[in-house]
């Protein structure tokens, strides 16, 4: 498994062959940098920290803390603190840090750049984000629900959740009831995207469809998971 950090920057459309009309969303992939690597023998599991985002110098401080400027060899390295980590070769301040699974972490060095072309046109992959916040939201909203009757009297009925359970037996709303509250800022996955659009000059990355999350998102970029049994 492959993947990218990237930020959502707006839908468009382009044309494809024939004159056909895709809608698109764009993202800036890249450039990332591999921060960390982990493997079995010395995390238990498989995986790639990768780093996005530049921080300013003059906005290090402001914008990392001092865990995370020495967890990229930021901090300067004296006789009292010999045993800092030190600075990784090539790679700037990174604001986001988020690990990716990998089946062979040995593909990969410490510092190495991972750019857009990382994917190829035609490649289905997914993407992971933070959807839309959508404040508190009533059932029908958030849920589909249907609402009530509009006849009969029932003239409060029509955007209502319905009846939330029995009365002696459990005696309570059940944990897990569909009703009004705080919708989006969820972590939502979009499977099965085509790229249509591969640029490598400027590192953007255009996937057929929506991707979750609004303007500036962080999304991560992924081949799909292996999912059913193998073939023997």
């Amino acid at each position: 498994m492959k993947g990218l950090i990237a930020k959502k920057l707006a839908m468009t459309q382009i044309f494809g062959a024939g004159d056909q009309i895709a809608g698109v969303t764009v993202l800036e992939a890249g450039p990332c940098y591999v921060t960390q690597i982990k493997t079995v023998k010395t995390d238990g599991y498989n995986a790639i920290q990768l780093g996005f985002g530049a921080v300013r110098a003059e906005r290090l401080r402001k914008d990392l803390t001092k865990a995370e400027r020495g967890h990229l060899g930021m901090l300067k390295t004296d006789e009292k603190h010999a045993s800092r980590k030190p600075a990784l070769e090539g790679v700037p301040a990174l604001r986001h840090l988020r690990e990716i699974r990998v089946e062979d972490p040995g593909k990969y060095t410490l510092g190495q750049k991972l750019v857009a072309d990382l994917f190829a046109v035609g490649d289905i992959i997914e993407a992971e984000s933070v959807s839309k916040g959508k404040g508190f939201a009533g059932a029908v909203k958030r849920y589909h629900f249907q609402g009530g009757k509009k006849t009969h009297g029932a003239s409060d009925r029509l955007r209502a959740p319905g009846s939330s359970g029995a009365t002696t037996t459990p005696g309570r709303v059940l944990k897990g009831k569909r009703r009004a509250g705080h919708m989006g800022m969820d972590v939502v996955t979009q499977r099965s995207l085509k790229v249509m659009l591969v640029d490598t000059e400027r590192n953007l990355i255009a996937v057929r469809g929506s991707v979750p999350g609004g303007t500036n998102a962080l999304v991560i970029l992924r081949e799909p998971k292996q999912t059913g049994k193998k073939k023997k």
